[in-house]
């Protein structure tokens, strides 16, 4: 079974019926991370598994501390025997380690988890956080409003995206400028 198939039918497992919202956003953000396979070349697999699996720690079969990524790639290590990178970028999905740092679980993400390469990262993150909580494509800017008004800007989840908007930002501005420049290569002249 290839990588793919297998990540779509384990968080399909995991998320369409306790919380189809969440199963929604995760194809969302999969079918947004396949939109992103220009820039990708052989990671583009990779990256598409990793998105729809990114959401997986909300599964209340597995959740232990609360922490979607860390709890999800910690099913996907242990229980799973996921491909190590795949667990990596769930690990840290969309800046995670500013989230854990405001639950006090920094140091357990960080120093179990290894972070994968930038250009991987900032492609889930533009995935994650132009992707509605139905699935839905959007802007980060929409998303970050959205996120801040369903927590609350003085709850964790609030604190986290507001601390992570200017990276989120980043990430999408250097996707952007890496799908423009391998657009402008394949135009015809």
């Amino acid at each position: 079974m290839r990588l793919t198939e297998w990540a779509y039918s384990l968080s399909e497992s995991m998320l369409a019926e306790p919380l189809p919202r969440r199963w929604a956003h995760s194809l969302g953000v999969a079918k947004r991370a396949r939109s992103l396979s220009p820039i990708l070349g052989h990671d583009a697999e990779l990256l598409e598994a990793a998105a729809v699996l990114h959401d997986v720690g909300y599964s209340p079969s597995i959740v232990t501390t609360g922490f979607h990524p860390l709890d999800g790639a910690r099913f996907l290590r242990d229980q799973e025997g996921a491909d190590e990178r795949v667990v990596r970028l769930v690990a840290h999905h969309s800046c995670a380690l500013l989230e854990a740092e405001e639950r006090g679980l920094r140091h357990d993400l960080e120093t179990e988890f290894e972070l994968e390469r930038p250009d991987l990262v900032d492609a889930l993150i533009v995935s994650d956080m132009t992707t509605t909580p139905y699935g839905e494509h959007t802007t980060p800017a929409a998303r970050l409003d959205e996120i801040v008004q369903r927590y609350g800007p003085d709850t964790i989840v609030g604190r986290f995206i507001q601390r992570a908007a200017p990276e989120i930002y980043a990430a999408a501005e250097r996707v952007e400028g890496r799908m423009a420049r391998v657009q402008a290569t394949a135009q015809p002249t």
